[in-house]
């Protein structure tokens, strides 16, 4: 086995689409499967792990911000022996649509790089859980928990380094330009209008915006494309629905095509 540990577990299955009397139900294990990859370090004090998921033909799983259409990927850590953070680094994803909502994700197989930064030297050990949701014309949220060694070893994963390759292009990459962000408040919090000098990313071009704070909610952003220019609005709200003061720094853009993706980590008033 390339994986350490693989104690997969459905949750229950939750059917957000009508399904026809003839619908055939699945188990977890017959359309995901999810492994930890242990990695190399990187250099004294940090690891490059992953996480792999493959999923059966036809089925789909989800990016960090899923769209109205998808269920976002989360990963928890409920053991760090020798562990003091961790970050994913997310593939490109692509923009598809599921019963008229779009959704932000994957198919086929993804590999997600994992970082974690080191606290001592040696064999570090991780537990956690993986939260996912997998669709084909059901969805079905799964729990994944997984727990493993990370070797201190320095020999690269070739599929981790590929991975690492197939992400979002920089604004200095992509040769993107300025980006704005207008503010104005709402009934129930703060209404964000995005203007980004960004090339062309494709077919199904759509512009996501973030919040660093997972509590508050930022809905999905209706985008228009003029020439060299793309106009994103989206309404972030609080979980005590109302107007608050936000730091435009702690907001992340990223525009998604089906030829790339560009992630604008900043945005000016």
């Amino acid at each position: 086995m390339t994986y350490l540990t693989r104690l997969l577990s459905a949750a229950a299955v939750a059917m957000l689409t009508a399904l026809p009397a003839s619908a055939q139900y699945f188990s977890a294990d017959q359309v995901v499967e999810v492994s930890l990859m242990p990695g190399y370090r990187l250099d004294g004090d940090r690891h490059m792990a992953a996480i792999r998921i493959r999923l059966a033909p036809g089925w789909k799983t989800y990016w960090r911000a899923p769209g109205d259409g998808g269920v976002p990927t989360v990963l928890r850590l409920t053991q760090a022996d020798g562990v003091s953070g961790m970050a994913i680094h997310w593939p490109r994803p692509r923009v598809f649509f599921t019963n008229g909502l779009r959704a932000i994700g994957y198919d086929g197989d993804v590999i997600l790089p994992v970082e974690f930064a080191l606290d001592a030297d040696g064999t570090a050990q991780i537990a956690g859980r993986l939260d996912l949701g997998v669709c084909q014309d059901v969805c079905m949220p799964i729990s994944v928990d997984l727990a493993g060694a990370l070797p201190d070893v320095q020999t690269r994963d070739g599929a981790i380094a590929a991975a690492l390759s197939d992400r979002p292009y920089t604004a200095e990459e992509a040769g993107a330009g300025a980006v704005t962000c207008a503010i104005e408040p709402i009934a129930d919090g703060l209404r964000v209008t995005v203007r980004a000098q960004v090339p062309d990313t494709g077919n199904n071009e759509a512009l996501v915006v973030e919040h660093r704070d997972p509590m508050i909610w930022v809905s999905e952003a209706t985008a228009e494309r003029q020439g060299g220019w793309i106009t994103g609005v989206a309404d972030v709200i609080p979980a005590d629905h109302g107007p608050f003061a936000m730091n435009r720094g702690d907001l992340r853009i990223t525009v998604i095509g089906s030829r790339m993706a560009i992630e604008l980590s900043r945005c000016t008033g």
